[in-house]
């Protein structure tokens, strides 16, 4: 419809219809305007979100660690992880120590896959590969070290984003009944113009010969532009895109970026969402409820001058042999037993923070 609405308007100014074709340009304008603008709002909140989250590597280089950004990573390099951590590239684990790593965006498994340094003597999927780590996974238990072996592209995940980009694009089912909708109408109102045109000069040709040909011929295409610009819908684009774009601001509110205009009509066709049920339509968190010490039957006493030994030792022993970190917002990393215990320890009175302060050195049973 954009098309032949620009075919118009550059045929109007011929016919002496200067202001119908400046309406039909700006109209146009318009609707190109909406849509580069939302566009751009769109791309420059993504823009912001990839610099708050820039990660960033822990490298042992020189005999010394460093922290640098995760693009200035090579292969060959030694990269440390610790929980929370996530990791920067692709690479093969050397150490390691009750490592958990979440690869759910690569195997689609909600639950920490459990790493090793054994070597694996068949090819094995991405899923069974114990002693390799990829990028953009999360470190959620213990750490450890690994080699680079793959970085940008190279990496499982790259290898995902340029199947992600060079995949064809599908047209939503909005874009597909305006394509067909456009197509019919465009040929219908041509085959209406021809016919107009066609009885208009039959009429002059058959007609009274005293009539001015060139003049009835011009007036006869003139009359069938006019029908084409009636017909079309000239609003119909701009409406789309304007409708869109309330659905873009609406999602927005809702912590919901859309980069692309067509996409909320496809969200908004969405009839079935598949889900795996730990960690999306749960929480995946735990929660500690109760306690057990040998030869003590009662639960541990909220007070702390009214606590034993053994009960002091048992909150001890929950916040100090963890990986985990809470804070005060309340964000968690980690595993969610271990958190679990965090949360238990503050809710007793402790300050996991100063605790681990000051006792330094690995509590041991």
């Amino acid at each position: 419809m954009v098309i032949v609405l620009i075919v118009v308007a550059a045929v109007q100014p011929a016919l002496g219809e200067v202001v119908e074709s400046i309406i039909i340009f700006l109209v146009i304008l318009l609707n190109s305007v909406i849509s580069v603008v939302q566009t751009r709002k769109a791309e420059s909140s993504l823009e912001a979100l990839q610099e708050m989250s820039d990660p960033s590597a822990k490298v042992v280089r020189d005999g010394e660690s460093k922290t640098v950004p995760a693009r200035e990573l090579s292969k060959g390099d030694i990269v440390q992880l610790d929980a929370g951590d996530y990791v920067p590239a692709d690479g093969r684990l050397i150490s390691g120590e009750t490592l958990k790593i979440n690869e759910g965006m690569l195997t689609g498994e909600s639950e920490a896959a459990e790493k090793k340094i054994d070597v694996i003597e068949e090819e094995v999927s991405i899923g069974d590969c114990f002693n390799m780590v990829h990028s953009g996974s999360l470190v959620v238990n213990g750490r450890g070290n690994f080699v680079v072996t793959a970085i940008a592209q190279d990496t499982e995940i790259g290898r995902i984003a340029d199947m992600i980009e060079t995949a064809e694009s599908k047209q939503t089912p909005l874009q597909k009944k305006l394509d067909e909708f456009s197509k019919r109408l465009g040929i219908g109102v041509l085959i209406l113009c021809i016919l107009i045109f066609a009885a208009q000069a039959l009429r002059l040709w058959f007609g009274d010969g005293q009539a001015d040909m060139t003049q009835g011929f011009l007036n006869a295409f003139t009359f069938s532009v006019a029908v084409a610009v009636a017909a079309i819908p000239e609003a119909l684009s701009s409406i789309v895109t304007i409708v869109m774009a309330v659905g873009t601001t609406k999602m927005a509110k809702q912590q919901a970026i859309i980069r692309r205009l067509p996409a909320v009509e496809t969200l908004g066709s969405t009839r079935v969402i598949c889900t795996d049920k730990t960690g999306t339509l749960t929480q995946n968190q735990m929660t500690v409820t109760d306690t057990y010490i040998p030869g003590q039957n009662s639960k541990i006493a909220d007070n702390e001058s009214d606590r034993s030994q053994q009960e002091q030792l048992l909150l001890h022993i929950a916040v100090l042999c963890n990986d985990a970190t809470v804070s005060e917002e309340g964000s968690e990393i980690g595993d969610p037993t271990e958190t679990a215990l965090i949360h238990f320890g503050k809710k007793m009175g402790l300050n996991p923070v100063h605790l681990r302060k000051e006792k330094r050195t690995r509590a041991t049973i």
